[in-house]
């Protein structure tokens, strides 16, 4: 069966971190060790494992080597990788960076860094989408919050449109947010970012360190979580989403049909993550989980990965993957039941709009919704970088690079116009003579009662 194949670019530190914590389980999943060879016995493990691997045959076995491109704009994280357990697991070809680092400056990242290191990391990108026979698409791992996720990220995505104008661009995208900070100038990095993440991406799946780090607190009971604890959990999220790109199963996706699902309207292309169960180990062996459990677990605020609350927001579109043996009758039967019983919390204009995939190989499912109640993390983001820019702080850093202080205006509206967008579909009705009804406060109460 050909495989529609993903090639993958972690960009920045904490997309670095990530990615490794992804390939990991991802390895484990299919049955490799670090070095990219096969030790597994399960022979559905290769059947599709083209997705994200290309296959090398040497003198005496096989060698599965990742179709990813590890980028950064200083060398320290790329010679992290490089000289750790899965540093050879990658082409020497695939490291990517510059000396300089991007000093968590967007400007640097997209404008003058970033923009030496573009063509090499261009013709590498090529040189891998020619040696694939279906490419569906490309996946982004960074964070928004810094400089060379966040500007050379972006830089990327805006190439790539240009270059690969008809092939799926994905992010995994981490936001800053309110309880995390690493840097002062995070509202300004991520608001440039939304702009270009808005005009330039097909999907966006966002996480915040606030919504990991209570997960990680609250269910795994790991009193203070490091950077690994909250990778693990993305990299878990991220496989629970590539499950049915990279197994075969009921309903098989894509990230075309993943997309064609999920988006109705091309701006509003910012997902959010739910996983389950979440358990800490002490506990695993004593909880049971029903399906009617898992899919209320995957629409509980609790287990979504960005902290904002879909009870006060309706969903426009879900998507939720089973892995595991799951009947599709019982899958679907407890979405519908869910999907009644918080009837006022789904837009009733979008009819069947929560999808139901299924996958065999165990263990967990994946939810990502699109719903309205993310304009809260755009909201946030507005009012600290309003803030700021108000009063021209920091703007210096940016405009030294060669960046025209109009570019943060543009950003500022492009965003306001998001969060209008999404307030717009969340009061729309059925009917025309009620479209613009007032629903605010309603959501609230109803789940009150």
């Amino acid at each position: 069966m050909l495989s529609r194949e993903i090639i993958n670019l972690q960009v920045g530190q904490a997309g670095n971190q990530v990615g490794e914590s992804f390939w990991q389980d991802v390895l484990a999943e299919h049955g490799l060790d670090q070095t990219g060879i096969y030790q597994g016995s399960d022979p559905v493990q290769l059947q599709r494992i083209g997705v994200y691997f290309a296959e090398v045959n040497s003198a005496s076995q096989t060698k599965y080597v990742p179709r990813s491109l590890q980028i950064d704009l200083e060398a320290g994280v790329c010679e992290r990788v490089r000289s750790g357990p899965m540093g050879g697991l990658f082409s020497p070809e695939t490291y990517l960076h510059g000396e300089s680092g991007a000093g968590n400056n967007w400007a640097k990242g997209f404008y003058t860094a970033g923009a030496e290191l573009i063509d090499p990391i261009l013709d590498v990108l090529r040189k891998q989408a020619e040696a694939c026979d279906a490419l569906q698409g490309f996946q982004i791992i960074h964070s928004i919050g810094g400089g060379t996720g966040s500007g050379l990220g972006c830089l990327l995505l805006s190439k790539m449109r240009e270059e690969f104008p008809d092939r799926m661009l994905a992010t995994f995208s981490i936001l800053p947010s309110p309880k995390v900070s690493e840097t002062v100038v995070e509202p300004y990095n991520a608001m440039l970012s939304v702009h270009q993440l808005l005009e330039n991406c097909d999907l966006t799946i966002c996480i915040d360190n606030e919504a990991l780090y209570d997960i990680s607190v609250r269910a795994l009971k790991v009193k203070s979580p490091t950077f690994s604890d909250l990778n693990g959990l993305i990299s878990k999220v991220m496989c629970g989403v590539s499950t049915s790109l990279r197994f075969p199963g009921q309903l098989n996706g894509d990230l075309r049909k993943l997309g064609m699902n999920l988006i109705p309207f091309p701006r509003l292309h910012f997902l959010m993550p739910s996983y389950a169960p979440i358990h800490d180990s002490k506990t695993q062996s004593f909880q049971g989980t029903s399906v009617s459990e898992l899919v209320q677990a995957l629409f509980d605020r609790k287990n979504l990965l960005v902290a904002c609350d879909p009870r006060y927001g309706r969903y426009l579109t879900a998507a939720t993957i089973f892995r595991g043996n799951i009947p599709s009758r019982e899958a679907e039967v407890a979405v519908r039941d869910l999907q009644s019983r918080h009837s006022n919390q789904f837009v009733e204009w979008i009819p069947d709009n929560v999808s139901v995939t299924l996958v065999s190989v165990p263990p967990a499912a994946v939810a990502l919704s699109n719903s309205t109640s993310i304009q809260e993390l755009f909201k946030r983001t507005h009012e600290t970088f309003s803030a700021m820019y108000k009063r021209g702080a920091f703007l210096h850093w940016y405009t030294g690079e060669g960046m025209d202080a109009m570019e943060f205006s543009e950003a500022e509206s492009n965003s306001q116009d998001l969060i209008a967008e999404y307030q717009q579909y969340q009061e729309a009705r059925t009917d025309d003579d009620d479209y613009y009804e007032e629903e605010e406060g309603v959501a609230s109460e109803a789940y009150s009662q």
